[in-house]
């Protein structure tokens, strides 16, 4: 419990001082036009209050991740802490506050336009079909876990009810990625994310109110506690994705930077929501250990995917009684539909943006969407019908949703490399080196990858984090000389 405490803690005084420091090196103006202003189209350009913007980049960036996520990563012991605490800060925070505030300056681009912006064509070419992948990823796994518990509810063991769950969350998909962002989701989701917090700050007093000293704490140990889940390292970075470090979050970020008003409340919006995120993921982990290691009920075991939903579930309605079950549905059933709902909506502005077809009508709109509808559906239903097919697509989604940062931190490096004085680039590009380090060999060493033994890892991280190093300092010395 004590872990706990302080690391909410040690969050807390991150957003207001490296916060504050971040957003000094960015050097945001007030008196700038920003893109809901300069563009305003009336669908995904609008400008919003500032509270309501920073519900629903909350709500967007979450989803079920800081909760399964956090599940998982706690069952590799305390040292998930450390990740959360450090990772939020001095990485998930950074990487969603710049994706966001640059797309601000870039009137309203998304993350492939940024890409090719600081990163150049190439890469800007690769992204945009990698990004089109992975939020592809994201909308199959938001949709597939909600969809079976509803099935199941309705059918157990029928996987026609199962089917007809996706249809119907799917073309629920089609009708809100239509429709103008401040009409659904600028109305209902500040809802969601508000009932999100609440079943937190429900179980953090349910957390205190017990005081479960058995609970493990970070100084009794930080070795592997379940060398089933994998390796700590890299599989943990992995795991622990949006309560920690989160690529998905940079195709997010840009859907806000269109709907804020001023500059000035970017710390709040984007630095701002990572770090309710993390606290999240540490309640969540928190809850998890005593499941896991002091007495709970919930097996350990490798198939982590499937003790999360057991977990929520059983907690909700253990601890939080009849109205806590509800709060499980919600977790475990709306939220992995708003972010799967997002996701579709950046996906369908980045191919938009991609091919250069405007988005104000709305049969262009359904020009776009339609298609990744259909392409989405299909692989839903091929994992519905493929017993095996979730655990594959989850593990694949964990590490393109990692390497997504990658990209999002370098491109945020060379940034501060041009238009920044001094040596502040290390604030993105220190991420950058340990995130890029993570997919690379967690890709080499997976089973889903190239499956090389563990021992290896260690050479493999060293040669990428020099690699990288040696690359970035042979393009130095051309970045500053372009510096404006």
């Amino acid at each position: 419990m004590y872990t706990l405490l302080i690391s909410i803690a040690l969050l807390l005084l991150g957003y207001v001082f490296y916060g504050r420091f971040v957003e000094k090196v960015f050097a945001p103006s007030a008196t700038s036009l920003t893109p809901a202003f300069a563009v305003n189209d009336g669908v995904d350009y609008v400008p919003m209050p500032t509270w309501k913007v920073i519900m629903i980049q909350f709500l967007n960036i979450a989803g079920t991740g800081p909760i399964f996520g956090a599940i998982l990563g706690a069952m590799y012991g305390p040292a998930c802490f450390f990740w959360i605490v450090f990772g939020c800060i001095f990485g998930g925070a950074v990487h969603d506050y710049f994706t966001g505030m640059l797309s601000v300056r870039e009137n309203g681009a998304g993350l492939p336009e940024l890409i090719g912006k600081y990163l150049g064509v190439p890469a800007k070419r690769v992204i945009q079909v990698f990004v089109v992948l992975v939020l592809m990823l994201v909308c199959a796994v938001f949709v597939y876990s909600p969809a079976i518990i509803i099935g199941d509810m309705i059918a157990p063991d029928s996987t026609t009810d199962d089917i007809i769950c996706v249809v119907v969350i799917m073309l629920y998909y089609i009708i809100a990625t239509l429709i103008s962002i401040d009409k659904v989701i600028g109305r209902i989701y500040p809802l969601f994310a508000a009932a999100l917090l609440f079943m937190a700050v429900a179980l953090f007093v349910c957390l205190v109110g017990r005081w479960p000293s058995e609970l493990p704490e970070v100084w009794d140990g930080l070795a592997n506690r379940n060398p089933g889940m994998g390796s700590m390292f890299p599989c943990m970075f992995i795991s622990i994705a949006c309560g920690a470090v989160s690529g998905f979050h940079a195709t997010q970020s840009p859907m806000m930077a269109r709907c804020i008003r001023n500059e000035n409340k970017g710390r709040s919006v984007f630095y701002g929501s990572m770090i309710l995120e993390g606290i999240i993921a540490l309640i969540w982990a928190s809850v998890s250990s005593w499941f896991f290691f002091a007495g709970g009920n919930v097996e350990l075991g490798a198939e982590g995917v499937k003790a999360a939903p057991a977990v929520v579930t059983t907690v909700s309605k253990g601890w939080l009684g009849g109205f806590g079950a509800v709060l499980a549905i919600l977790g475990v059933v709306v939220a992995p539909i708003t972010s799967g709902d997002t996701a579709l909506r950046s996906c369908r502005l980045i191919v938009a943006e991609a091919f250069g077809i405007e988005q104000k009508p709305i049969r262009k709109r359904l020009l776009v969407c339609v298609p990744i509808v259909v392409v989405t559906t299909s692989l839903l239903l091929f994992n519905i019908l493929n017993a095996h097919g979730f655990d594959l697509i989850w593990r694949y989604f964990g590490w393109a949703n990692q390497s997504l940062s990658v990209f999002a931190f370098w491109a945020a490096t060379v940034f501060l490399v041009k238009y920044r004085k001094g040596m502040y680039y290390l604030i993105t590009m220190i991420p950058a080196l340990f995130m890029t380090a993570v997919c690379v060999s967690f890709i080499l060493t997976a089973k889903i990858g190239f499956n090389m033994p563990d021992a290896t890892i260690p050479y493999i991280s060293a040669i990428t984090v020099v690699a990288s190093l040696v690359v970035f300092r042979l393009i130095y010395p051309r970045l500053r000389s372009k510096n404006n």
